[in-house]
């Protein structure tokens, strides 16, 4: 088993780094107490919650809402953002709304732009595709900034719908490129101007925007296939749910390239105070565990990156997510060898 600490270790270039999992198995807590850990470390680092319900302030107790980047205050360089999904959708359709008009104006088609606007942007996959434009632009803006930037997702379906974009951005910004050159050199051989189709082409606004959107998204493309730089880890808990969506949603972020960090496992019972309690249904929780357990040695065991005891109390304050932190590099059950 090579521990958080060792693969921390062996990858000093890391930059970007995500957190998904299924709900409620502590990807936020994990995401900050990572974040925690570089920022002690010296590198300049940016918590950034892509997840719709934030968790960032209650975690920190201070206010770090409003979809900006604020310091975490307590601990030297380390910032935080909520990113406000509500204000992300709103630009993003305004954006798509202009380009669909520019579209239909350039092309010379006399209908209302309107119903092809309502199109755009009420496809199912709208809210992730704005997402995923506003993780581009922090990808790209702020990477001068920040060393490290430590991206808590939301639920892992999500996550793997978000940067599994990534191809499916990348085909169909070509697409369009490549549509809109053929259909403004149609336009200016109908015209009889076969000479000036290239500057016909480089004049056109839509396409030098769609041009500058294909260069950003090949940045952000080079810098998540980067294993030295990226590293996508899933957050567990030892149960069969969370377990098998880690199973499965590993095997479809390696299909994307995506590099895989690792498992972290969550909430772990200590076998001494289940040992120790008169209560019956504990010790039945710590057994249940153990079974678990041996599921995920057989199934992820060479994933497995660390493991996160459960607490007495919840995790709020930044006390306890530097416990966590701690923890994730240095904590190891005393039966996960017998297992």
């Amino acid at each position: 088993m090579t521990t958080l600490e060792q693969f921390l270790r062996a990858h000093p270039d890391l930059r970007f780094i995500f957190t998904g999992g299924k709900g409620g198995v502590g990807k936020t807590v994990t995401a900050a107490a990572l974040a925690y850990f570089f920022a002690t470390q010296g590198k300049r680092t940016l918590l950034a919650s892509l997840n719709p319900v934030h968790s960032l302030s209650s975690i920190f107790a201070q206010d770090l809402t409003g979809g900006e980047i604020k310091p975490v205050k307590g601990v030297n360089n380390l910032q935080a953002v909520e990113v406000e999904t509500k204000d992300v959708v709103a630009r993003y359709r305004e954006n798509i709304s202009r380009r669909v008009r520019e579209f239909l104006k350039w092309a010379d088609i006399p209908v209302d732009p309107r119903p092809f606007v309502d199109i755009a942007v009420t496809n199912p996959a709208f809210e992730e595709s704005a997402m995923f434009d506003k993780m581009m632009d922090m990808m790209v803006q702020e990477k001068e900034a920040f060393d490290v930037i430590v991206f808590d997702t939301a639920a892992v379906a999500n996550a793997v719908r978000l940067i599994g974009l990534s191809k499916i951005y990348g085909l169909w910004l070509s697409r369009m490129i490549e549509s809109r050159k053929e259909a403004l050199s149609l336009r200016v051989q109908l015209a009889f101007r076969k000479d000036k189709v290239m500057e016909e082409v480089k004049k056109d606004p839509l396409l030098a925007d769609l041009l500058s959107m294909n260069e950003r998204f090949n940045q952000v493309k080079e810098l998540l296939t980067n294993g030295t730089q990226t590293a996508f880890f899933f957050v567990t808990l030892p149960l069969a749910l969370p377990i098998s969506v880690v199973k499965r949603f590993i095997t479809m972020v390696s299909a994307y390239d995506i590099p895989v960090g690792g498992v972290l496992v969550n909430g772990i019972l200590d076998r001494k105070v289940a040992e120790a309690s008169d209560e019956e249904y504990l010790r039945n929780k710590f057994e249940e565990q153990l079974g678990y357990l041996q599921t995920i040695k057989q199934d992820l065991g060479p994933m497995v990156r660390s493991f996160i005891p459960l607490y007495p109390q919840e995790v709020v304050g930044l006390h306890t997510v530097a416990t966590v932190a701690n923890d994730m590099l240095h904590y190891m059950p005393d039966f996960w060898e017998d297992l």
